[in-house]
This record gives C-alpha cells, structure tokens and sequence, in this order.
C-alpha cells in the first residue's frame, strides 16, 4: 500500500499523501501521556513513519511533511475533512469501530483513492465492540469501484519465523474449534 502511494505520488496521480490509523493500545494501556498532540499520537503513528523512512529516506520524508505534501494524523481528527486528490492510507483498520469506518469511508473526495489495510485476527478493541474492518467487508462487498485483497502467511514480507508462526497459530485456532 505505501509503495503504491509513493509512487502514485512521485508521478502526480496525486497531490498529497494521507495517512491514519486508529489510536488503540495492543492489550497494554500506557495512560497519559505528555506533551502536545503530536507527541501524543507518535507512538501509535511510528509504523507508518518506519514505513516512509525506508520507501523515501528520512530527508525526502521530513521535506515532504514539511511542505504538507505528507500527513500522517490520528483517525480521531479525520471528521468534517473532505479529502481532495489524496491517496488515504488507513492502517490497522480491524482496530476501528463500525462508525469510525464509515467516518472514514466518507471523507474520500474528487481525484483521490484509499486503501484500507488490516488484520481480523489482531482486533485490539474493547469487548462489544465490533470491528469496522469486520463489517466493511460485507456492507461494501457488492459496492462497484471497491474490492478487497486477502493476503496469507505466504505474503509476509518479515523474518521467515513470522510465516511459521503465523502459520502454526491458524492450526491451533482451527483445532481448537
């Protein structure tokens, strides 16, 4: 999804690049924590940085940021934006709400595309609360314009444990059905 942005951004399909992600703790909550907004949202944003770090160097992406070309915000602040040739990355969706999605969805405006990224099997949401990722895939499922990819352990592009462990934890989940 990142490459496909960089690219679409570097031949002009686009004018800005937007990225987003759920703020939404891994199990763990890690309380307050000081300083303005942006040093709030960093910790959860910081995977979406690692990503621009490797695709374009720290310099292009500081410059790009710099000059608005990049965003990368919290979810929570996308509401009342309407989104102009844009190429939107939401990341980590299994971890938004069925609102948030929609919220999201919506702010899609002329010249723009997004690619919605996510896990089902990673959803760190409170309990009874139904994951966005979850109910997209049937509200939109006939929607033209809009399709979906499901990528498998075979599509991992980590150390080649993740693969085997990704692979012996979906055994274990289907034996203990």
């Amino acid at each position: 999804a990142m490459a496909m942005a960089i690219a679409a951004l570097k031949n002009k399909d686009i004018q800005r690049l937007i990225l987003t992600r759920p703020a939404v703790e891994a199990g763990e909550h890690l309380g307050f924590l000081p300083g303005d907004l942006q040093e709030k949202v960093d910790p959860y944003l910081r995977p979406l940085y690692d990503a621009l770090y490797d695709l374009l160097g720290v310099e292009t992406f500081q410059k790009y940021m710099s000059k608005g070309i990049i965003e990368v915000a919290p979810l929570a602040y996308m509401r009342g934006r309407t989104l102009d040739d844009s190429f939107v990355i939401l990341d980590e969706a299994q971890n938004t709400t069925s609102e948030q999605m929609k919220m999201f969805l919506t702010r899609l405006g002329f010249g723009s595309r997004a690619i919605i990224t996510g896990d089902i099997t990673q959803i760190d949401l409170p309990p009874g609360k139904y994951s966005g990722l979850e109910e997209v895939r049937k509200v939109l499922k006939d929607v033209e314009g809009i399709c979906f990819s499901y990528l498998t352990e075979k599509d991992v592009v980590r150390h080649p444990l993740v693969q085997k462990i990704i692979r012996a934890y979906n055994l274990y989940q289907e034996d203990s059905r």
